[in-house]
């Protein structure tokens, strides 16, 4: 399927997927796929075109995820249609920036164009949602509306482009997409709606400092993390730090506690309670000194490392040196002329 994109023909990326994942906290859930494009100009050591994962030097696709292997397995021509499409983009890519470059009345300098598309599907109600926003140099160029079957264009240069997508883009965003979309939550439903339960720590850089209450290796990334005082929970000196990815897939989170704020005679009232969704009971670790991991902890157990090495090796050095009347009986063998 292709569509006009500044006067300028562009294809849809059959496939081409980069990102699912479960939007709600309820099961069933609701889905996503979203798809992400960027042209650049003038940009020095960046590649023109760069379509998901793929950069175009290298023209490449890897799978991440294991289930995607049903979809090539289905369809052995995916990555080699996706790539060809890919590189068409490209090249409308290439045009799209200079035809805004002349009507932005610009000639030199960087520009980045960009794209972001995808869908919503609720596997409960069947609703599905598409979206696609265009942006140049870091601005809103041109944004789908649906619901209204209407393009909003935030600037004029964009008023050209919008007259010519509404029919073309409704099939593919309320149609195309979301079976798409559902193909791939059916292959990946084992890895993409699994749980998995963290590991929760307290940990402390120094006496003074606040005391993290860190969460590691928890799935899916809906989760709520907070500090409670007699089951309350505190809102005044928590500082929450957000949602990250681990390198396996999981997910980890902390949020501080500034203990300088309340005698320490206190500290048995205070829990960090650690919520996932799907997952009924809490995880929760009351704050307590004794299961506080601090850095003199850890310079402490380095130390004994060290003082552990220094006399294994004294030990070695001891066995493997000769006595001093052996050194003497080597040295006067050593200056012994020879027969």
């Amino acid at each position: 399927m292709c569509f006009s994109l500044i006067d300028i023909p562009l294809c849809r990326k059959d496939g081409w997927f980069l990102w699912i994942k479960n939007l709600s906290d309820r099961k069933p859930r609701t889905h996503s796929i979203k798809y992400f494009d960027t042209g650049s100009s003038g940009v020095t050591n960046f590649p023109e075109f760069v379509n998901n994962s793929l950069r175009q030097q290298h023209q490449e696709r890897r799978t991440k995820q294991d289930w995607m292997k049903k979809i090539t397995d289905e369809d052995p021509q995916y990555w080699e249609r996706s790539t060809q499409i890919s590189l068409s983009n490209q090249q409308f890519y290439k045009v799209d920036i200079e035809t805004l470059k002349q009507r932005f009345n610009q000639t030199g300098g960087v520009h980045i164009f960009q794209r972001m598309s995808g869908c919503d599907w609720d596997d409960e109600t069947g609703e599905v949602k598409g979206y696609q926003h265009f942006g140049f140099d870091g601005e809103d160029f041109l944004i789908l509306d649906l619901e209204t079957e209407s393009w909003i264009a935030p600037k004029r240069e964009a008023v050209l482009t919008k007259q010519t997508f509404m029919a073309q883009q409704k099939n593919y965003f309320t149609q195309i997409c979301p079976e798409f979309l559902k193909k791939h939550v059916n292959n990946g439903r084992s890895s993409l709606m699994r749980t998995e339960i963290p590991s929760v720590s307290l940990l402390q850089k120094s006496p003074s400092s606040p005391v993290s209450c860190h969460a590691t290796g928890f799935y899916p990334d809906r989760a709520i993390m907070f500090w409670s005082k007699d089951g309350e929970e505190l809102h005044d000196n928590v500082d929450h730090g957000e949602i990250l990815p681990n390198h396996d897939g999981s997910f980890q989170m902390s949020v501080d506690l500034d203990v300088s704020s309340f005698p320490a005679e206190h500290w048995d009232k205070y829990r960090c309670v650690f919520q996932l969704s799907g997952v009924k009971e809490d995880q929760v670790i009351r704050l307590d000194s004794a299961v506080i991991r601090t850095n003199r902890v850890a310079a402490l157990a380095l130390l004994l490392a060290g003082i552990g090495f220094l006399v294994y090796r004294k030990r070695n050095a001891n066995k493997s040196t000769p006595s001093p009347a052996s050194s003497s009986e080597l040295t006067e063998r050593l200056n012994q002329p020879s027969e």
